[in-house]
């Protein structure tokens, strides 16, 4: 028992360990992660906790969950897996590059829906299956164009974290806002001068429907690390 306890806490991981086979939970460990997809995208990371879990399933007391999940730090695990899931799409039309761009595309929209998750990017290690499947999507497409070695690893690394990055970098401008209870249009209005650029500069820049907004910024990126990308050139 003590070994078993030590290989938890030095793995650190719900993907390094098993689920148990058998429970007494009426409740799946995809019900739970369900719920709190739904919390985290309707409050945020700091609302959710287990009690707030078993409130939302319905459920008497929390330990109820514990069946399935073990603490806090295991669901977001799941859940940000969960939501990596939703940028499996197909992607086998076109060359390389127009293959990776609907890939890359699919997971920015995915964790732009999900803000919460990118924030857990920068503190789970992508362990899950759906992140493993999403990395390798990308490894093959790449494989496929003839990238090898030590430069395959570099042009999965370019593209998987420019995606991530940028994902990282719009949800930290998202929480800042929702922090302050007020919405887009207000925050913009008060902190563009006290930033220097203006409110209508500022709100641009974070509106995802404005050529100068987030979504066009991540494209333009895109297209540039892509066209910068050779199999045959990378040294």
């Amino acid at each position: 028992m003590a070994r078993e306890a030590d290989e938890k806490t030095v793995l650190g991981s719900v993907w390094l360990r098993a689920e148990a086979t058998e429970t007494r939970a009426p409740l799946s460990r995809d019900d739970i992660v369900r719920a709190a997809i739904g919390i985290l995208d309707r409050d945020g990371l700091e609302k959710l906790s287990m009690r707030r879990m078993a409130a939302e399933l319905g459920t008497a007391a929390t330990s109820a969950l514990y069946w399935r999940v073990a603490n806090k730090n295991d669901l977001l695990e799941l859940a940000v897996d969960a939501v990596i899931g939703e940028a499996l799409v197909p992607a086998d039309d076109g060359d390389w590059r127009d293959q990776l761009t609907v890939l890359a595309l699919a997971a920015y929209e995915v964790l732009a829906e999900h803000a919460w998750a990118p924030q857990l990017l920068a503190s789970h290690a992508g362990l899950g299956p759906n992140y493993q499947a999403y990395a390798e999507r990308i490894l093959t497409i790449l494989s496929a164009a003839r990238f090898r070695g030590v430069h395959l690893d570099a042009a999965v690394s370019a593209v998987f974290h420019y995606v991530v990055g940028a994902a990282v970098t719009d949800a930290a401008w998202t929480a800042t806002v929702r922090r302050s209870g007020l919405t887009e249009r207000q925050w913009t209005s008060a902190a563009g001068d006290q930033l220097g650029v203006g409110a209508a500069t500022l709100a641009a820049y974070l509106n995802r429907e404005d050529l100068s907004g987030p979504q066009a910024r991540f494209a333009a990126g895109l297209r540039a690390i892509l066209i910068g990308l050779r199999p045959r050139q990378l040294s």
